[in-house]
């Protein structure tokens, strides 16, 4: 409080003996002449810094500018992001008007003896005012009472992002500035210039973002105690995809590409058909646990990122399945050979050894098994549900039997080696189909 009081009582002298010794040496200069002399005595005549300018009538104008220096940091994690600025805020104190036409820089820290508007950033995490070597503020005085005053501040501010169309997707900050304490009844914010108020933005470079645009509004924020001013600076930020489509989305394509390798490689060739399929799988889990770690915070959001490579890792698994599927089909074959495939010769010598009475008892026996009610084999020809002697619970299941033996024909697979054929052909093609419709919808919707 003493250096406070000493600084002023200082400065009020200061000012004061400049004025005797000006008059002293001119003391032949016209009344005109001297008045543009600045003087300062109502600085020490009445002046209450806990009173605002017009106190108890109109309310203070209050215009600001701003330069961005820098955006370091935008955090998906803890959504927000990190700007130094220079805040300037410019308002006329009449009872500071002085004769001239001069303006005065004045120390920064007679800021603590003058009135200066309770500005705040409004969703704040963090701020400070840079103070090296001195505290970073500028105090300037014009002849009219306006005076300039200037902040530099880092402030780490709240920005709520929609990550679903991560990393293709455009997020909204803002800065805000809002008065305090005084309502609109006492201070009116306006920016200085619109549009052209803020400068530096648009040199701005940062490493994953490109700013879109950005624009300054004017608006009022209702709270309980009252309607208080408030300024916006809006501004749009695009992610540069290009560095993901390079550590992520070519990876994970190529790693689908690699598991189609397999449908050139023979059924026969269980090893090196097995380490392809557990090889791409197990590499497509390494890239989709990487590729959330740097978001390990938001993995509530289901990405774009996120769909592709489930995409991806849903075509690498249906490879894998397609193997098991088309050797287990080969293996059965194999096993369920019949009498037909032997050869010409073979086929005669064992119709020549069956005599007539073998071949009549072996058809009443197998005829037997099919109609037989307890049976739950199904024949592998239908069987003439129309026979009269048949009773009606007898026609039933066995009609229920051919439906089934034809539903079942369906998902047999006669020649196992055309499922890689075919899937050399439709994995892709459905692959492409995909990436056309997931890129169309994450770019243009």
């Amino acid at each position: 409080m003493f250096c406070r009081y000493f600084c002023f009582f200082s400065l009020c002298l200061f000012l004061q003996t400049q004025r005797k010794c000006s008059l002293g040496r001119v003391s032949n200069l016209s009344g005109s002449d001297a008045a543009s002399l600045p003087g300062f005595e109502n600085l020490t005549m009445g002046y209450n810094k806990y009173l605002r300018p017009y106190f108890g009538g109109e309310p203070v104008q209050i215009a600001m500018s701003l330069d961005i220096a820098s955006i370091s940091s935008i955090s998906e994690s803890d959504m927000d992001y990190t700007a130094t600025i220079y805040l300037r805020q410019r308002w006329t104190d009449p009872r500071l008007v002085f004769h001239g036409n001069k303006s005065f820089t004045l120390d920064a820290r007679l800021v603590e003896l003058l009135w200066v508007p309770d500005t705040y950033i409004v969703e704040s995490k963090r701020s400070f005012l840079h103070d090296v070597t001195v505290g970073n503020r500028l105090i300037r005085l014009f002849s009219n009472g306006t005076i300039l005053y200037a902040l530099r501040i880092t402030t780490t501010v709240a920005c709520n992002m929609d990550l679903s169309k991560y990393p293709m997707d455009t997020q909204t900050c803002r800065l805000q500035l809002e008065s305090w304490g005084y309502d609109e009844n006492d201070v009116i914010f306006t920016w200085l210039r619109g549009n052209d108020s803020v400068h530096g933005i648009e040199r701005l470079r940062l490493s994953q973002y490109t700013v879109e645009r950005y624009y300054t509004l004017v608006s009022k924020s209702q709270q309980e105690t009252g309607s208080y001013p408030r300024l916006i600076l809006q501004f749009e930020l695009r992610r540069n995809v290009l560095y993901f489509i390079l550590e992520t989305y070519v990876p994970s394509t190529l790693l689908v590409m690699l598991s189609w390798v397999s449908f050139w490689i023979t059924l026969d060739s269980v090893p090196a058909r097995t380490c392809i399929g557990v090889t791409t799988v197990l590499s497509m889990t390494t890239l989709m646990i990487g590729s959330r770690s740097s978001l390990s915070k938001t993995n509530c959001f289901i990405k774009a990122i996120d769909v592709y490579l489930g995409i991806c890792f849903s075509f690498i698994f249906g490879a894998l399945v397609e193997y098991a599927v088309a050797h287990y089909s080969s293996s059965q074959k194999c096993t369920d050979k019949t009498p037909q495939e032997g050869t010409a010769n073979e086929l005669t010598k064992e119709m020549e050894e069956v005599n007539i009475t073998s071949i009549l008892n072996s058809s009443i026996t197998s005829y037997k098994q099919q109609i037989s009610f307890t049976s739950v084999e199904i024949s592998s020809d239908n069987i003439n549900c129309s026979d009269l002697t048949m009773k009606t619970h007898e026609k039933i299941k066995c009609v229920l039997r051919n439906k089934m033996h034809r539903i079942l024909s369906y998902f047999t697979i006669q020649n196992p080696s055309n499922v890689d054929h075919y899937s050399k052909l439709l994995f892709p093609l459905f692959f492409m189909l995909v990436n056309v419709f997931y890129w169309a919808y994450y770019l243009y919707f």
